[in-house]
């Protein structure tokens, strides 16, 4: 692609590429583009590059491109195995980034024009490629960026392979404004996702219609993403109302829903539907992109379908400069020139007076189902080998399987049938049978009766699976050979990836009827025994919650209900001192370096101390609870120790400086190599050390006062120990220890065992499923909980002898409040990880975490989470 290299050098300085563990400025990535185009030679070649989302792979892609080459990228395995035989490429780029150069010179007639072979989706691996020139690429890259409104401000993640020309148009569009890439081959079900995204301030990402059903699991409705500008949906029909949904909720938290129609051999994209039009026509395709064009071919006897026969009804055309040159079936075809003009969608398309497409039908018998393109003709066929009569059509999410009531094969059956056909998992068929076929007047199967019959088909349940349909299942998603899946394999080590982790995803969570959250690390025995008996949750328990987010919830209302005289449940601020120590260990001990952490460890103690300094502020002006003392965060160092109000801020004053001293200890480098190689080992010592504290082992007398000063530090280096622990056995250790502090702490049964109870819920019970709405509640209480805690003191008093409104109108002051701040903060753009309390606690939304069952420290490997989600306020 002549010029890339200038392009990308233009952009300068800015970030062009972010991972794990560099950024690349535009001007770094050029060089390097430039040094790895070098390698490939003058003479045009073809370059099969096995894609994944890393620079390994981009950079030699990027450089193949710059050269002028023609690329072929490819899905890493079998279906590069399988292109490599087709289309005998000169050179190979592995998905380590090797080059391989299997011929001096190039073996093959390319024409002038042809910079780019695609498999279309859900074809991987098939002979037929779409052929693209460099004007296809350029044009719709271009036309996206014009549409989205990118700028160098954005920021991308890669939520989709490569190799998939969705996700491809992604890093082509936003390379081309200027824009940035969050590289990752991590799927949105992974924690560690959405903590890098964050952290790295990414402001968009594309999905597919299951990686938004993914979503719903992990709880991104209520995750903070200060951010997120816009969410891209394309590869299949997005359900109506999940548009609706999912439009109303970008409405609230301020990120826009681009609905878009596209196809392979119009490069990417060809229509989409501008997000102010998502509510009202939730249905629609909307408008082509910048550059394109659609005409409408009318087709005979279509109104016999159900549809009105008039000039805006018709086979859906598109026109554009993004249009293929043609299709590849063989080597013989790269010599060709443009052999096509024009995109024949296949869809059956309506324009209303405002000018917006809807996709009322097919014409031809191909539909795309969780972003594969599956081919309803073959799958009837295929049923009709196995002596199986049926007629097959979609309903936007499954495959729809029409069968007689007289025949001789149960539904169940025909569902595996049907299944093992199309390459969709069982979960994604629905069969049902009916008196006699649905007919059109002329004869041929009414399709359209037969998709509103499967919407009365509930989905299937769950089957049992055996070992071997496991170890199959692992090796059709990720493309091995069947034998080299054995027992003790697992997802991440056969080396599964981004776009195969969704994948694998569907295809488990319909097998097991549930998906385990640390299935790709779980061994595939494993997995098979768990099919005998895992249950799908009920659907009223459509939520995830992470369970320091519903005690952090429940122990700021245990706090004011307290102080209010609504109920008298003492031991909240014990318990938000355990998560605070919990998310430390998490958050703040992540594998950056030091600095990095250091940096981290001061914002989470700014974002604490500022807020409250400033309230009391405020109080010492309109009350008399406070002292100047207080302004220091000292009261409990400078008294005045007599006062029955001043030393209400006590636990804010133990969580700053408990965080200052750690921020000075783990600034010792012989203490920060310590924590990073013996991470348990570590807090275990810290927490010996606060329990003998607890114990006055050096007699100095401490009394009952302790319970409110430095000394219940211990409950923190509790839940510090918690989130290090990695084994059941660890995980008892530190209960163990949580009983043998608390014992007699009190002097009060009930309220050790609330503490008891709460901790311990915190280190066993990584998340609960619960309502979407009271999930939602939780969060926001949870999220406010500092604001809540600083204020509570002066606003429940102003409701004298109704403690219930007092408690009401605490919590919405400090939601209110809250809500303030972030937007506060939003609008000058500051980092989003310095939000301490301001971010959405249950944005470490599920136990589906890519790192771990519980949901606890990020991966040594992986991304740092930042200080996304914090270290917990509140308190008594």
């Amino acid at each position: 692609m002549s010029g890339l290299i200038d392009i990308l050098a233009g952009h300068g300085g800015r970030l062009a590429v972010a991972t794990e563990t560099e950024e690349l400025s535009y001007a770094v990535l050029a060089d390097r583009v430039a040094a790895a185009s070098a390698l490939f030679g003058d003479v045009r070649r073809l370059v099969l590059v096995e894609t994944r989302n890393q620079l390994a792979t981009l950079v030699p892609y990027l450089g193949a491109l710059a050269g002028g080459h023609v690329v072929l990228p490819a899905t890493p395995g079998r279906p590069a195995a399988q292109l490599v035989d087709a289309y005998d490429p000169d050179v190979v780029v592995t998905a380590s980034g090797a080059v391989q150069v299997r011929r001096r010179g190039g073996g093959h007639d390319l024409h002038p024009d042809l910079a780019m072979l695609l498999s279309t989706s859900g074809s991987t691996g098939s002979p037929k490629l779409v052929r693209l020139s460099r004007r296809n690429l350029i044009s719709n890259a271009g036309a996206i960026a014009q549409y989205l409104d990118l700028s160098e401000n954005d920021r991308a993640a890669t939520t989709l392979q490569m190799s998939y020309c969705y996700g491809l148009s992604v890093i082509h569009s936003h390379l081309l404004a200027g824009a940035g890439l969050l590289l990752t081959d991590r799927s949105v079900v992974d924690r560690d996702f959405w903590e890098s995204f964050a952290r790295l301030r990414g402001t968009g990402f594309a999905g597919v219609p299951y990686t938004f059903e993914l979503l719903d699991h992990v709880g991104f409705d209520i995750m903070d993403l200060p951010h997120l500008r816009y969410v891209t949906q394309a590869g299949g029909r997005l359900a109506a109302h999940h548009v609706q949904r999912y439009a109303r909720l970008g409405a609230r938290r301020g990120w826009r829903l681009f609905v878009m129609y596209g196809a392979t051999e119009a490069t990417a994209r060809m229509a989409y539907l501008p997000p102010e039009l998502a509510l009202s026509h939730p249905d629609s395709i909307g408008h082509p992109i910048p550059g394109g064009s659609f005409t409408l071919d009318r087709i005979d006897g279509w109104e016999h379908a159900g549809s009105r026969a008039d000039s805006d009804v018709g086979e859906l055309v598109y026109h554009g400069p993004n249009v293929m040159l043609g299709y590849a079936h063989s080597t013989a075809d790269l010599a060709l020139g443009r052999t096509v003009d024009a995109v024949r969608t296949g869809d059956i398309a309506t324009r209303d007076a405002n000018g917006l497409y809807r996709i009322v039908g097919r014409r031809s018998r191909f539909v795309k189902i969780y972003g594969l393109r599956i081919d309803l003709q073959r799958t009837e066929s295929a049923l009709a080998e196995r002596g199986v009569s049926g007629w097959c059509t979609d309903d936007d999410e499954r495959l729809v399987v029409a069968i007689p009531a007289a025949g001789q094969h149960d539904p169940h059956t025909v569902r595996r049938l049907a299944a093992e056909a199309s390459g969709l998992p069982v979960g994604a068929v629905a069969v049902f049978a009916a008196a006699e076929p649905p007919l059109l007047p002329c004869g041929k199967p009414d399709y359209p009766a037969m998709r509103s019959a499967a919407r009365l088909v509930d989905p299937p349940p769950p089957e049992p699976v055996q070992h071997a349909d496991m170890a199959g299942l692992f090796a059709e998603v990720l493309h091995l050979e069947p034998g080299m899946v054995g027992p003790d394999s697992t997802f991440v080590g056969l080396g599964g990836s981004s776009l195969s982790y969704v994948a694998m995803s569907v295809r488990l969570e319909r097998a097991l009827g549930g998906l385990p959250p640390d299935w790709h690390k779980t061994p595939v025995h494993r997995l098979a025994q768990l099919g005998l008996r895992a249950e799908r949750p009920r659907r009223w328990l459509a939520a995830t919650l992470e369970s320091s987010v519903a005690l952090r919830a429940v122990a700021i209302v245990l706090i004011v209900g307290s102080h209010a005289g609504l109920f008298e449940m003492w031991g909240g601020a014990h318990i938000l001192l355990g998560i605070a120590g919990y998310n430390f260990g998490r958050f703040c001990l992540t594998p950056l370096p030091r600095a990095e952490r250091m940096r981290h460890l001061r914002a989470t103690i700014v974002w604490i101390a500022i807020p409250s300094i400033v309230w009391v502020a405020v109080a010492l002006i309109i009350t008399d609870d406070y002292h100047l003392s207080n302004l220091l965060l000292a009261n409990k160092i400078l008294g005045p120790h007599d006062s029955m109000t001043a030393g209400r801020l006590w636990f804010v004053e133990v969580l700053v400086y408990v965080l200052i001293g750690l921020t000075l200890l783990c600034a010792l480098p012989i203490v920060d190599r310590a924590e990073r190689r013996y991470p348990f080992a570590l807090a275990v010592a810290v927490l010996a050390g606060a329990l003998g504290v607890r114990y006055d082992i050096l007699g100095f007398g401490l009394g009952r006062d302790t319970w409110f000063t430095f000394t219940a530090f211990w409950f923190f280096a509790a839940g510090w120990a918690a989130t290090k622990a990695s084994c059941g056995r660890q995980r008892a250790a530190v209960t163990a220890a949580l009983l043998v502090g608390i014992h007699g702490y009190f002097g009060n049964t009930h309220r050790e065992a609330l503490v008891m109870a709460g901790l311990t819920l915190l280190i066993w019970l990584p998340a609960v499923r619960c309502p979407t709405a009271l999930a939602a509640g939780a969060g926001v209480i949870a999220e406010s909980s500092l604001y809540t805690y600083l204020t509570h003191f002066q606003v429940y008093p102003l409701f004298g002898g109704v403690p219930l409104i007092g408690v009401a109108a605490s919590i919405a002051v400090g939601a209110l409040l809250t809500w303030l701040v972030r937007a506060s903060r939003n609008r000058a753009a500051g980092w989003a990880v310095a939000s301490i309390f301001t971010t959405r606690p249950s944005r470490i939304v599920s136990t589906m975490t890519a790192n771990s069952t519980r949901p606890v420290k990020p991966s040594s490997t992986g991304s740092p989470a930042g200080l996304l989600t914090r270290v917990v306020p509140g308190p008594r």
